[in-house]
């Protein structure tokens, strides 16, 4: 089993985009994935929505994951998203992940909280922008 973690699906999402969405989010999430972030519940097409709304505004960015821990089925992480976006502002989101891995190592669930390090007062919510 190759498991996913946060970084490398980030990279595959919206910094390195040498595949499709749809082929993208296939290498690290169920079809019946689900995410919560900072309470609000989005299914798989709606997550893939919000990362269709990112890639649209954002240029380019980096991943720093702090503190990772897979025990099983669980993983934890704790990183850092630095994000420029297409008008040359930038973001920078720290972010607290919980979630459940399928058995074939891609996220199933994901609940996460997210604080805005830097970045304007309409980027607050980035992390679930449509």
């Amino acid at each position: 089993m190759t498991r996913t973690g946060i970084e490398a699906a980030l990279n595959d999402l919206l910094f390195h985009r040498g595949a499709p969405l749809e082929e993208a989010a296939e290498r690290h999430f169920t079809p019946g994935y689900r995410q919560r972030t900072d309470g609000a519940w989005a299914d798989r097409a709606e997550f893939l929505d919000h990362i269709g709304h990112l890639r649209g505004m954002v240029a380019g960015g980096t991943v720093e994951v702090h503190d990772e821990l897979y025990d099983g089925t669980k993983y934890a992480d704790r990183h850092t998203c630095h994000i420029t976006k297409n008008d040359g502002t930038t973001v920078t989101m720290e972010v607290y992940v919980f979630a459940d891995l399928a058995p074939d190592g891609r996220f199933h669930r994901i609940e996460e909280t997210t604080l805005m390090l830097s970045g304007s007062d309409a980027d607050r919510d980035l992390g679930s922008a449509r």
